[in-house]
């Protein structure tokens, strides 16, 4: 079973890192989608979500697996 996990592929917090490695997809793909759905939308509150995703995703470099 796949985990989510913040990735070493960081540039902020490794949160598009993460998810790009969880998707198996290139993480700038991700960042990319990730800032266009956060400027694009007004619905979309791209700054809190990542903050919560930050605290609430495991970093990788911590977990034993």
């Amino acid at each position: 079973m796949k985990k989510l996990y913040r990735s070493s592929n960081r540039i902020l917090a490794g949160v598009c890192g993460g998810i790009a490695e969880y998707l198996n997809v290139d993480p700038t793909l991700i960042r990319v989608a990730y800032v266009m759905l956060s400027m694009f939308t007004v619905a979309f509150p791209g700054l809190l979500l990542y903050i919560i995703l930050m605290i609430l995703m495991p970093n990788y470099d911590k977990q034993d697996t």
